[in-house]
């Protein structure tokens, strides 16, 4: 596949749910893309979906600053510049822990993937975007609809996802003089590995246990890439994406 012209994506959490569905999205729209995650396997079969020459996969843990370091200097050696970061790696932790009981590890553990990994990953790619010719790119960060209303029993995961939405806002406007857009997107209940759970019953506000509507995790990815496809011009500043009767608005 020649990559000359292709735009340059990277997607953290590639190997499975929603940053593979994203991938393989922008995969086949054309870009090439560097997939980065934990588990080279996983990476591996996410690169299996793309054409030849169209993936690098860079097993990188988002929390270490040199693991991701390594990955942005990889997607530069490799397709020479990036124009997207799809912030996407995240962990909900332990659940169901009441926030009393709940390891300061725990805590931490979250913190350092879903807050700490999307910050390191950001400052690359505003370092990148802001070194190359031309100048600019894009940032999407996922941010969930626990950005916005929370589950019980989910305050790692909650806090977290709340942080982002003012990371967002931030690195949004401070990219603004160098051509970088930035976005987010909050997602609720697409049907990956991780959500599965919905499906069979999750616990409601009200003590209850419900099953939730799902959406096609496809959905998320059509729209991640149209945010990403916009000229630098134009930004999707938040973009919420919900099965349409889960229950988030009024009261379900």
């Amino acid at each position: 596949m020649n990559t000359k012209n292709a735009k340059i994506a990277v997607v953290t959490g590639a190997g499975s749910g929603i940053g593979r569905a994203v991938a393989v999205e922008l995969l086949d729209a054309g870009w090439s893309v560097a997939l980065a995650g934990r588990r080279p396997e996983t990476l591996a079969e996410t690169a299996a979906l793309g054409p030849d020459g169209a993936c690098l996969a860079v097993r990188t843990d988002v929390s270490k600053p040199e693991d991701v370091a390594a990955l942005f200097a990889a997607a530069v050696e490799r397709f020479g510049r990036v124009d997207l970061l799809f912030n996407n790696a995240g962990t909900f932790g332990p659940g169901g822990v009441p926030v009393e009981e709940l390891p300061y590890e725990a805590w931490r553990h979250v913190v350092d993937t879903n807050l700490n990994g999307a910050f390191l990953c950001a400052q690359a790619a505003f370092r990148q975007m802001k070194a190359q010719d031309p100048r600019g790119g894009r940032i999407i960060n996922n941010g969930s609809i626990s950005a916005h209303t929370p589950r019980p029993l989910s305050v790692a995961y909650t806090s977290t996802k709340h942080a982002l939405t003012g990371l967002t806002k931030s690195l949004s406007l401070d990219g603004r003089a160098y051509g970088i857009a930035v976005g987010q997107i909050d997602i609720g209940n697409a049907a990956t590995d991780m959500t599965a759970r919905m499906e069979t019953g999750a616990l409601q506000a009200n003590g209850e246990i419900a099953p939730e509507p799902v959406m096609d995790v496809a959905d998320v990815a059509r729209t991640v890439r149209h945010m990403a496809e916009l000229p630098l011009e134009a930004n999707v500043q938040f973009a919420t994406v919900m099965a349409t009767a889960m229950p988030y608005i009024g009261r379900g």
